[in-house]
């Protein structure tokens, strides 16, 4: 099964989440997307401390009427920081037939070297990064190290590397949808509409739990 992986905090998650998603799935054939809730990330607090199981909770209602998305709540098993090179094994481990596909935006790939074990994510997935054309300055993959970039080989075009694994980083050129979860939250500060940023079965959670209000 070829398996997507979306992670974030998802605090909320917003349209921006579910079209990126689609657009991988659907350019990467990909049978499903797992929607990873980060529980404890190493380079970010989670903001107004909303718990785990509310966010995973918005991250069910939003996907529920979309067959091939589900949401996963395997870094809420393992306390700590969830570092997604352990996440990447775990999740190995527990569907050892998948074929995973890691999705992430163009400013975390350009962070990826300051992440834990990075030189071993490209052999546990295949990667897709999500870029909108003229975003980045340089090449992208000249924004990993020297070393990194030696185990890749041009492939056809420019969007598409192999890694000695086997595996591919994929640039994916993405639509571009203007939504923060951090802008979101503040409209609901501000008790202003968030309505078309994201689900509604989401705005009708924030609303009940009285999320993200001073």
């Amino acid at each position: 099964m070829k398996t997507g992986i979306l992670g974030g905090t998802f605090n909320p998650i917003h349209l921006a989440h579910l079209r990126i998603a689609e657009e991988v799935r659907e350019a990467c054939g990909l049978d499903r997307v797992l929607f990873l809730v980060a529980d404890t990330p190493p380079h970010k607090r989670i903001a107004a401390r909303v718990p785990f199981a509310t966010r995973l909770a918005m991250v069910e209602v939003a996907i529920a009427d979309h067959p091939a998305f589900a949401a996963c709540a395997i870094e809420r098993e393992h306390p700590g920081p969830n570092y997604t090179v352990d996440t990447l094994q775990r999740l190995h481990e527990l569907y050892p037939q998948d074929e995973f596909y890691f999705i992430i935006g163009f400013d975390s790939f350009r962070d990826l070297p300051s992440w834990k074990d990075y030189a071993r994510i490209p052999e546990l997935t295949n990667l897709v990064v999500a870029h909108r054309p003229g975003a980045e300055a340089t090449e992208p993959m000249q924004l990993l190290p020297v070393a990194v970039q030696k185990q890749f080989c041009y492939s056809c075009s420019p969007e598409k590397w192999r890694h000695r694994s086997g595996n591919w980083l994929i640039f994916l050129q993405e639509t571009r949808l203007d939504i923060s979860s951090t802008a979101i939250r503040r409209l609901v500060a501000e008790r202003r509409s968030i309505r078309y940023l994201v689900p509604d079965p989401v705005v009708d959670l924030i609303e009940r739990e009285q999320l993200y209000r001073i």
